[in-house]
């Protein structure tokens, strides 16, 4: 079965997450840009929020049982949910569950856990084409040297593997150097940062010595979180490597760079 006829009536909405929508709308226009031109019916239900990873992380359960239930309500009906986050991804796949259980237990919303079960599941963006899709060669065109970041829970949470890779390979002008220490936490952790900060500052000059090493022009990743990261001490190491997010390098044609 080709792309065409794996598209061919797949509903999917699209999770753009907290962190695309405050700071980096051109993501998700990306996201739905590549959908589009794969065939894919895709939209953006307006009822959504969080995916409650932050709630979950630090501990407050009992706050995020509101936010998950906003989640399944918003997506109810689809095939599929796609996001252009590992990290979120990981989180509607395996904090939404235990969120749940305790909200079952605490008697605050017994019906939360039945939504989750049969709530539509949730692609980070390189699976949903990979494994949903069956497409690699998007028809892409990028030309830039370019490295690629395996952000933590794309790589540890979700098991996203070679996927990205795969996608850059066939991107057309695109030359993909392999990045030292690329499986190295880049210290950015959400509130770990904040709560870390300096060795999230010594964590992320790390990964941007690796950066340069690899002689790229572009650091890639799938979470723009870590990309902020990253690029804030490239950034001020006037390094001149740029950023830019997975979604936007396979969003990009020659006709629209």
């Amino acid at each position: 079965m080709g792309t065409a006829e794996r598209a061919s009536g797949l509903r999917v909405a699209l999770s753009v997450t907290c962190v695309n929508d405050a700071m980096f709308p051109e993501t998700g226009k990306a996201v739905v840009r590549l959908l589009r031109r794969l065939g894919v019916e895709v939209d953006f239900p307006q009822a959504q929020t969080c995916c409650a990873q932050p709630m979950v992380n630090t501990g407050y359960l009992d706050e995020a049982v509101p936010v998950v239930r906003t989640y399944v309500d918003a997506f109810a009906g689809y095939d599929a949910i796609v996001t252009p986050s590992g990290s979120c991804a990981g989180s509607a796949r395996h904090q939404h569950a235990l969120v749940a259980s305790r909200a079952a237990a605490s008697g605050r919303d017994p019906g939360l856990v039945g939504a989750v079960a049969a709530a539509p599941p949730t692609y980070e963006l390189s699976e949903l084409l990979v494994d949903v899709l069956g497409v690699v060669d998007v028809g892409a065109y990028f030309p830039h040297t370019v490295t690629y970041h395996p952000t933590c829970h794309s790589l540890r949470m979700l098991g996203v593997g070679d996927r990205p890779t795969r996608l850059l390979q066939a991107v057309r002008g695109l030359r993909l150097r392999a990045l030292p220490g690329a499986e190295e936490c880049c210290g950015f952790g959400g509130t770990f940062a904040v709560k870390n900060a300096d060795t999230s500052v010594a964590m992320g000059a790390d990964k941007a010595r690796h950066v340069r090493a690899s002689g790229a022009e572009v650091l890639v990743a799938g979470d723009n979180s870590c990309l902020m990261h990253i690029g804030g001490v490239l950034s001020r190491q006037r390094s001149g490597v740029r950023v830019v997010h997975l979604a936007e390098i396979l969003a990009s044609t020659e006709e629209g760079p």
